[in-house]
């Protein structure tokens, strides 16, 4: 099990690098996990991508969609 201070670690490098892709980029990740059978792997990332979503949605004004 992947502990919830490094879920958010990889979610604040994931945004550094990826901006607003960022949720694609570790759905990308979920899906090597899935390909490599790694089912610890693939439910952190799922992780991830909720934590991605969530702290984006919480800068974004109502209203304003993503690019």
């Amino acid at each position: 099990m992947v502990d919830e201070i490094d879920i958010y670690r990889t979610v604040k490098m994931f945004i550094e690098w990826h901006g607003d892709d960022a949720a694609l980029q570790a759905s990308m990740k979920t899906d090597e996990m899935l390909e490599a059978g790694e089912v610890v792997g693939q439910a952190a990332w799922k992780r991830i991508i909720n934590a991605i979503d969530e702290l984006l949605s919480e800068f974004r004004p109502n209203g304003i969609g993503e690019h």
